[in-house]
């Protein structure tokens, strides 16, 4: 997520009242988890296991629970508690906002776009021109739907992440502050939800279509002329990249590539990434005529017993 503006590391430290090392004026411009950071984000590491992956990422500044020293033009907030603080952060730049509308009145929505009987728009949400939103959709605040959408009814759109961090009394929220975008010509199936980023963006690229009661994970991306079956599950920080065809109730594990072209036959479990081009089934899923041989040497063993 992008701040509104840039601040300084001066006024972050002060807004967690944190001790920091660097310049004081040293630019923070947002806040992102690490395997998705850029140039002027904030991110956080609270595990040794993790340090050097943090402090050698493209994150410049980084909460930390430990002194160490700072790597070149970067800069450092000294913190007990680094996921503590990084939610107090998440939740002053984008704090929830009770809705006063059914359509709220930040909402830019396109010329043509028709929103159907009890469709729910929240605050600083996009959308393009000639969508049709269908009856009961949800579009929770900041996300973004191109042109020429359709989203079947039911359908929930930026839902929180799925996200907890286990402690002694139980679990810790991860407050989520990132958005959903769909692209242009995107079509979404009746009772579908889409969960938007943690602090960066789950997207819907352009062309791709979505069966009924598909579930997509935080910070996931989906790319161009994809077909989602129905009932796939698709977990956190997946990338699905274009062309790929999932049949219906194919679920993805977190974290992984589903490279160009793929296809998954219905009903299959994707436990790693899956080459480019491919046919895949199973549970879990490899390719499709080494799992239908293991199939008939499987029935030629049972049949010889």
């Amino acid at each position: 997520m992008k701040f509104p503006r840039n601040y300084s590391l001066q006024e972050i430290s002060k807004l967690i009242n944190k001790s920091f090392v660097g310049d004081a004026d040293f630019i923070v411009s947002g806040i992102n988890e690490i395997h998705m950071v850029e140039a002027g984000d904030l991110t956080f590491v609270d595990h040794p296991k993790y340090y050097n992956k943090a402090l050698n990422s493209h994150a410049t500044t980084i909460i930390i629970n430990k002194e160490v020293e700072c790597p070149k033009g970067k800069a450092l907030i000294i913190s007990e508690t680094p996921f503590d603080d990084y939610m107090t952060l998440a939740k002053h730049f984008r704090p929830f906002e009770a809705a006063q509308a059914t359509v709220s009145k930040t909402a830019e929505i396109g010329l043509g776009t028709v929103l159907q009987p009890g469709v729910f728009i929240g605050k600083h949400v996009k959308i393009g021109k000639d969508c049709i939103i269908h009856a009961n959709v949800s579009i929770y605040d900041h996300c973004e739907i191109g042109d020429n959408v359709i989203i079947h009814s039911g359908t929930v759109i930026g839902a929180d992440a799925y996200y907890f961090q286990k402690r002694a009394d139980g679990f810790k929220k991860f407050e989520t502050c990132g958005k959903v975008i769909i692209k242009d010509k995107v079509e979404i199936g009746a009772q579908c939800a889409i969960d938007k980023g943690v602090s960066g963006d789950t997207i819907i690229d352009t062309d791709t279509k979505m069966d009924n009661h598909c579930q997509i994970g935080h910070d996931t991306y989906i790319g161009k002329h994809c077909l989602i079956g129905a009932f796939a599950a698709i977990a956190g920080v997946t990338r699905i990249e274009d062309d790929v065809i999932l049949w219906g109730r194919v679920a993805i594990n977190k974290d992984i590539v589903i490279g160009k072209g793929v296809v998954v036959l219905a009903v299959s479990a994707v436990d790693k990434s899956l080459e480019a081009g491919k046919t895949y089934f199973g549970v879990p899923a490899i390719e499709a005529r080494e799992k239908w041989k293991e199939m008939a040497g499987l029935r030629r063993l049972i049949r010889n017993q």
